[in-house]
């Protein structure tokens, strides 16, 4: 893909995150769906948390606005997170599991989000103010920052985690090499994203809606293995949840994504 095609198409994903973010911030939803400049509704149809394997407590213990409800599933629950570890969110939005994850790394960790949406960058930076006051320190920043050239050092951070993010990006395996990079020895990768488990039709992948939308842009889980190993990645593991097509389904009503795709955890691991 060219230069100018990947650009194109980071270009339509901001303004549809963009304009999700203006919709939460004044008060009419994530699920707006008034069109963009790429046509059609603005996000995924928003989710409830549960259905995405977080607690009712975890979604009660953010502050109000930070849980937009576009995830595909929840990071959280294979990172195993530990004190004073140090956090990268890649496509953090308006910072849902960057709370959560600063709740168990504690005052002595900290938490980092990178987004690409000016929109919901200013979004996180409110609720990270609220949550500082909430929890009595501040243990969260947002960078504004595509996730292929990350604003991080080398061997930065503990741990990587995202949440239906990846699969919007047009270099993949530049993601992951940036992931890598920015990751300690050791580090570890914890990832829900949206992948393919067969081909999708060309009438499918070529319809930008859905790209922005989370789905045409899936990559088929035989090739993210590949790009995670090429990367330097090992303990590579994708596994995919089948219950998930329930949702997807609702994203793209009277469509067949769901022969197609399906929601997984991606965990791999740097050595050490």
């Amino acid at each position: 893909m060219k230069n100018s095609e990947q650009d194109s198409l980071r270009q339509a994903v901001r303004d549809r995150y963009g304009a999700t973010a203006r919709a939460a911030t004044a008060g009419e939803g994530a699920d707006c769906c008034a069109p963009s400049s790429s046509g059609g509704c603005c996000a995924p149809v928003p989710i409830q948390s549960t259905l995405l394997g977080y607690s009712a407590a975890e979604a009660a213990a953010v502050p109000e606005g930070a849980n937009l409800g576009l995830g595909c599933g929840n990071p959280q629950a294979i990172a195993a997170l530990k004190p004073g570890e140090t956090v990268l969110d890649l496509g953090s939005g308006a910072g849902f599991d960057c709370f959560l994850a600063s709740t168990h790394v504690g005052e002595t960790g900290r938490v980092i989000g990178v987004d690409m949406t000016p929109e919901m960058l200013t979004k996180a930076r409110l609720n990270a103010q609220v949550h500082a006051e909430a929890v009595g320190h501040r243990n969260v920043e947002f960078r504004l920052g595509e996730i292929e050239n990350l604003p991080l050092a080398d061997g930065a951070v503990d741990v990587i985690i995202s949440n239906c993010v990846i699969n919007l990006s047009p270099d993949k395996a530049r993601v992951f090499a940036e992931a890598f990079r920015v990751l300690k020895p050791g580090g570890r990768l914890a990832i829900s994203d949206i992948v393919a488990t067969a081909d999708l039709p060309d009438d499918l992948r070529s319809d930008l809606s859905l790209y922005t939308g989370c789905m045409a842009g899936a990559a088929r889980i035989d090739a993210l293995e590949q790009m995670l190993q090429g990367a330097g990645f090992e303990q590579v593991r994708v596994s995919p949840k089948d219950e998930s097509r329930e949702f997807i389904r609702d994203w793209a009503p009277g469509t067949p994504v769901t022969d197609y795709l399906v929601s997984a955890s991606i965990e791999a691991i740097k050595p050490g």
